[in-house]
């Protein structure tokens, strides 16, 4: 039951921040921001200094290491590196997204493994 509840937390945590943080996406790309340049998507914040430039660099390089990570944790554990491949590009809508949806996935996937006798 503990491992439903907490499937269940992430996946609120994962869709509920889309609902959270697309809003301030969509404002930033009615100025005139393009979303398909994550360069200017975090330099335009980056300029302000102060605490957007530490939570900008601080998401990039947690975004940087989750892309990287995710493609090799998904391979080493069966699942496939493609299925990292999915979760790169779903972290484009958000790495609070990607994030804790990819670790419901695995952790299901774990799960099967053991269940299976792999």
């Amino acid at each position: 039951m503990a491992t439903k509840t907490k499937h269940a937390f992430f996946i609120l945590i994962g869709v509920g921040s889309l609902f959270v943080v697309w809003p301030f996406a969509f404002e930033w790309m009615k100025n005139g921001g393009n979303i398909m340049n994550p360069i200017s998507f975090f330099t335009d914040v980056f300029k302000l200094g102060g605490a957007p430039a530490f939570l900008t660099t601080d998401i990039a390089v947690s975004w940087i290491t989750f892309m990287v990570w995710v493609v090799f944790d998904a391979k080493k554990i069966g699942l496939g590196a493609k299925w990292g491949w999915v979760f790169v590009g779903l972290s484009y809508l958000g790495t609070c997204f990607a994030f804790p949806i990819y670790l419901v996935v695995r952790d299901r996937h774990l799960a099967k493994q053991v269940n299976q006798g792999i």
